[in-house]
């Protein structure tokens, strides 16, 4: 057992004796039990060195840690290593049984696009007969059973739990999503990808990485991580696109719009009902998703597929009946013939692409309305673009909550003000509650305006003072025309 979990790890020391079988591993000191195994990985706001003392008093046999407690416990094994985040990893995906290399595993990141791209291919290679694992910021998917997400990427034990089920389950794919949180905290340490896809990247997560170049940086150790056996595939037209893949060791391809490509996509036709392309000048494709960026997801997901093998007839037909991801400009089906429309956009440049994308098709509609908030405990800076982008954009403007936490919505709302220039605030309405926001919106919407509804998108909850609260924006409007 010792030599498997510590299997391509470097140990700095061992003191005790490691057992002859551990029952599980665990890195949150509430989950240990008798002989298992705690990691003690030192977090963004907690160290799991400070309870390691919990972990051993609930019976756990070994102790993976970075330094060694002052009270050593005679029964216990302490296993000292450099990085522990790091060892989490591997030794999840030891006692797995490395499932990551038992399948084909693609992995994709980015700003956005993310959800609709691993989306597209796991619809796309299920419609074709595969058995595929989808792990996505809206749900994960082990063959047809869905298991709800609650992060874009799992801890690294429950990321090796997941996969092991799908390897279980006969799945012979697995597309998921690849965050910048994910790759700096090394929860993907361990994992064989077979390919990584590159989407974008735009101004996102500083409250985090605090700075662009340490958001750009955490998004190449993915593509820095994959081995010579992969593909790393890359958006040639996103300025960082070539970054990305500058050191990887992977086969590299490229797709793009502007620019030449290994695979290059022109379009053909725009419609708010979906787009019509030509891929590397002789395949014609239609997507039932409308928007210029979903073109980007299309040709990402054709050439990822095309690199995987699939015959390009088969693609071409599946590629084009495929549903997109939940919550992604998802239109909201009514009785009223209203346009309205939830979007998960919750960045400037995703706010931009949604409603950019609507002032294209201005001809069809009368007045562009938008709802729309900004979490807190947050990246601040971007409220107040994403007031800008709102500003430029829309007729009517309703600033309200989306995931508050511990801030004020009301200084949350104040900030995304501050982008909006004086001449547009004419335009503005404030409404704190979410729902009442929505169902103003609502009621002062024509058939022939379009109501954008963003920020949020899948979520069915709304986070206020630590407490997560059932909250729905389909369900509101559905409710809304049904009452």
């Amino acid at each position: 057992m010792k030599r498997k979990l510590l299997q391509n790890i470097k140990v700095q020391s061992i003191t005790g004796v490691f057992p002859e079988n551990i029952s599980g591993i665990c890195i949150d000191s509430r989950s240990s039990a008798e002989n298992m195994l705690f990691i003690a990985v030192r977090g963004c706001n907690v160290d799991g060195h400070q309870y390691i003392s919990a972990a051993v008093d609930r019976g756990c046999s070994v102790v993976v840690c970075e330094t060694l407690p002052e009270n050593i416990v005679e029964r216990v094994c302490y296993v000292q290593v450099p990085d522990t985040a790091f060892a989490a990893g591997i030794i999840a995906s030891n006692f797995y049984d490395n499932p990551s290399s038992k399948l084909k595993l693609v992995g994709v990141t980015g700003t956005n696009g993310k959800t609709t791209t691993v989306t597209l291919l796991y619809n796309l290679f299920s419609s074709l007969g595969y058995c595929c694992g989808l792990l996505s910021t809206v749900r994960n998917i082990v063959g047809k059973e869905i298991i709800e997400a609650t992060h874009t990427t799992p801890d690294p034990i429950t990321l090796n739990s997941l996969l092991a089920q799908m390897v279980a389950a006969g799945c012979e794919y697995c597309f998921m999503e690849v965050s910048s949180h994910a790759a700096h905290q090394r929860r993907i340490a361990g994992l064989v990808f077979c390919g990584g896809i590159f989407s974008n990247i735009t101004h996102d997560h500083l409250d985090y990485h605090k700075s662009f170049v340490n958001y750009i940086a955490a998004k190449k150790m993915f593509f820095d991580s994959l081995g010579t056996d992969a593909f790393a595939l890359t958006n040639v037209d996103d300025k960082n696109g070539l970054v990305m893949v500058a050191n990887t060791k992977a086969k590299g391809y490229t797709y793009g719009v502007k620019n030449m490509a290994d695979y290059h996509a022109k379009v053909l036709e725009l419609q708010i009902m979906g787009t019509l392309t030509v891929i590397n000048q002789n395949h014609e494709l239609w997507l039932p998703l409308p928007c210029m960026f979903n073109v980007y997801n299309q040709l990402a997901v054709f050439a990822a597929a095309d690199i995987l093998g699939v015959k390009t007839n088969e693609l071409i037909t599946a590629l084009s009946n495929v549903k997109g991801a939940e919550g992604r400009f998802q239109l909201v089906k009514n009785s009223c013939g209203k346009n309205v429309i939830v979007d998960y956009a919750h960045t400037p440049d995703a706010l931009e692409n949604v409603l950019g994308t609507l002032k294209e098709f201005q001809d069809e509609f009368n007045r562009i309305i938008c709802v729309f908030g900004a979490g807190g405990d947050r990246d601040r800076s971007k409220r107040a673009e994403m007031g800008e982008v709102a500003a430029k954009y829309c007729d009517m403007i309703v600033v309200t909550s989306d995931n508050p936490r511990s801030e004020n919505p009301d200084d949350i709302i104040n900030d995304i003000l501050t982008g909006i220039d004086v001449v547009s605030m004419k335009k503005v309405l404030k409404i704190t509650n979410r729902e009442e926001a929505i169902k103003l919106a609502l009621n002062v919407m024509q058939t022939d305006d379009v109501l954008v509804i963003a920020g949020k998108g899948h979520e069915k909850y709304q986070e206020i003072n630590g407490v997560k609260h059932h909250f729905d924006d389909v369900e509101i409007v559905s409710n809304y025309f049904n009452s």
